[in-house]
């Protein structure tokens, strides 16, 4: 009787294992159904793909069913993106738990193997809520600064050092030493590709789809602004960085064969102002299309405490960064997004009230500049806007995020209301719509 039992027992389950493959197999789309990079274009089922996004880091957070999440934001979130007309959105796929005041709270990875399981199934609740609206992600799996553990919180776990955190030192250039000593420990090179295997291999719980099967992902991203080193890295740094990009983006593609992978780079301004060292970083057939970001209040080109005196010149610059990066592009022939820029609200101010004029005036300048170059067929394809505040709001009088606070595109390590785009900032929102009906009007 036993034996006719555990017979059962064992078809019963050969039978259920043969069902979920057979359902999984059935939902694998044709690779038509991803997106793809052919010369300096990217492509969906044969058309022209452009990317009209912005940046939500905390979206897997939102999604999460425990204390942290707020399923019911999330949705709202995405209906308001959609309308808009944002078709992809940047995304953190896992933050190291770090003891500085600048770092989320709580973290994904609590130590080495140690993974908060509601955390990561807020980022299946959130691909699986994209993949319903035709929006994609791109997921970075780690981060050169500090706001989320990052490379440093690996190198702290492994040295037994306290993160040194440049929000209290300003010490960013022995920071970015350190962060980028990961690039060279293999015990941090080890954990990390076992979390990325974690991260890419996994199975939606809430789809049951496997990340690698599923199109809504446009790439997988090493990770947020890597650099070789401080403003001082040797060629030896910046060799043993091209290395690490080309050798990390062989793994994820062996992992996963199906989706793109990127760099996360800053462009010049990531790559101590190398032209050299950006293409070299991006020439790896490994790495499917080049990335950059502007920041032109952070790098001194324009003060928003007197913004009519910067202003003209702060918008040369930025027009010069923009066009060339497309320029370098179309040597290496890559595409080439631009996915994260941002400016302050008027005078610096984080008041949700507070107006945007100059922020309105880049941003219009960032989407016209870029608008044309895809009009005259450069390899630029699309856009970040940094970040998507949504209905999120902070009650603080000194505007520093604290645990339990509204999630917002301002990461913890910036002043809540500083970059990130409010439902009310219509003015701005507005802009953004206009600029993303153009872009799509070119795809069809």
């Amino acid at each position: 009787m036993n034996k006719i039992i555990n017979l059962s027992i064992s078809l019963l389950l050969l039978f259920t294992t043969s069902v979920v493959f057979a359902v999984e197999q059935a939902s694998i789309a044709s690779k038509d159904d991803y997106i793809s990079a052919k010369g300096t274009n990217f492509l969906l089922k044969g058309k022209q793909y452009y990317v009209v996004g912005t940046n939500m880091w905390y979206g897997g957070y939102l999604g999460s069913s425990g204390k942290v999440g707020d399923r019911a934001r999330l949705v709202k979130e995405l209906d308001s993106l959609k309308l808009l007309g944002i078709n992809n959105i940047r995304v953190l796929a896992v933050s190291e738990k770090a003891e500085h005041n600048s770092a989320v709270r709580p973290a994904t990875t609590n130590g080495f193997g140690n993974h908060d399981e509601d955390l990561l199934a807020g980022l299946d609740f959130f691909m699986a809520e994209i993949a319903k609206r035709n929006i994609t992600a791109v997921i970075y799996l780690n981060n050169f600064w500090q706001w989320s553990g990052g490379m440093s919180q690996y190198m702290s776990w492994i040295t037994g050092k306290p993160v040194q955190d440049p929000n209290v030192t300003k010490d960013w250039e022995s920071f970015m030493q350190t962060s980028a000593s990961f690039y060279q420990s293999k015990k941090a090179q080890d954990e990390w590709r076992k979390t990325i295997k974690k991260i890419v291999t996994r199975v939606n719980t809430i789809t049951g789809k496997s990340y690698v099967n599923d199109p809504a992902i446009l790439s997988w991203q090493l990770a947020n602004e890597p650099r070789a080193g401080n403003w001082k890295a040797s060629e030896k740094d910046k060799a043993i960085y091209v290395k690490w990009i080309n050798d990390t983006a062989k793994y994820i593609h062996s992992l996963d064969p199906n989706h793109m992978v990127s760099t996360g780079s800053e462009g010049l301004m990531g790559s101590n102002g190398d032209e050299k060292l950006y293409s070299d970083a991006h020439s790896s057939p490994y790495i499917n299309y080049m990335t950059y970001h502007m920041w032109i209040r952070n790098w001194g080109w324009f003060d928003q405490k007197k913004p009519a005196e910067t202003w003209d010149a702060g918008v040369a610059k930025a027009k010069e960064y923009l066009n060339v990066h497309i320029d370098i592009a179309k040597k290496v022939n890559k595409p080439l997004v631009l996915e994260e820029f941002g400016l302050d609200r008027d005078f610096g101010a984080y008041d949700v009230k507070s107006t945007t004029h100059y922020r309105d005036n880049f941003y219009r300048m960032v989407f016209d500049t870029l608008y044309n170059r895809v009009k005259a067929g450069d390899p630029i394809v699309g856009y970040n806007f940094w970040a998507w505040n949504g209905s999120a709001r902070t009650t603080r009088s000194n505007y520093w995020w604290q645990s339990g606070d509204d999630f917002m595109g301002d990461p913890p390590q910036e002043e809540q209301g500083m970059y990130g785009i409010f439902d009310s900032d219509i003015s701005t929102i507005l802009i953004i719509k206009e600029y993303a009906d153009k872009m799509h009007a070119l795809a069809q």
